[in-house]
């Protein structure tokens, strides 16, 4: 059987317990704990707050991890300006050094071995002439001289002229490649220019 206990009496022992005193910072640390709390939850109504209170975080950590990279950075970039500043005086080129500059061929243009005076009246005729990779005419633009295209006599010797006209081929690398050349036709001479 059971008894029950008299209530009376369990508050008379506990009245008689000796009395514990609180440590003096407990108040202070449960409002920290509180002020805590509170802005936390704060932190998390909207989503800019959580927004902010993420940016906010990042941003900590970068700083933190950031401090101490800068200081060695800082101190490499300085000694390398410096180390470059004390070793470029010595590398500067002088202009008498790029006269001694050897020539090099990877490309040439295309070229008239040898033509042939056509008897041209006064009128200059100024024609583009496509080369193939053989030295052979492929085909020809009148840039200058319509009027005196149109005359098919002459018209005929010019084609004629340019079908036996020997060519030398342009060049790229050593190889021959197709190229274009302008040659210009007048009564005393025939100027060409690749």
């Amino acid at each position: 059987m059971m008894v029950e206990p008299n209530h009376d009496d369990i508050r008379q022992v506990l009245r008689s317990l000796p009395r514990r005193v609180a440590p003096s910072q407990l108040d202070a640390r449960l409002r920290v704990l509180a002020s805590r709390e509170r802005q936390r939850r704060l932190q998390r109504l909207t989503w800019k707050q959580r927004w902010q209170t993420a940016l906010d975080h990042f941003q900590l950590i970068a700083k933190n991890s950031m401090r101490p990279l800068a200081l060695p950075f800082a101190g490499g970039l300085c000694s390398a300006v410096i180390l470059f500043s004390m070793v470029m005086p010595g590398i500067a080129v002088r202009a008498s050094d790029l006269t001694f500059d050897v020539p090099t061929v990877l490309s040439t243009v295309a070229s008239v071995k040898g033509v042939q005076p056509i008897g041209l009246s006064q009128n200059e005729v100024v024609l583009d002439v496509v080369i193939d990779d053989q030295g052979r005419m492929i085909d020809y633009v009148v840039v200058h001289g319509d009027l005196a295209m149109k005359n098919s006599e002459l018209r005929r010797r010019i084609e004629n002229n340019l079908l036996f006209t020997q060519f030398t081929p342009a060049t790229a690398f050593g190889q021959p490649q197709s190229g274009r050349i302008r040659v210009s036709l007048t009564a005393n001479r025939i100027e060409v220019k690749g």
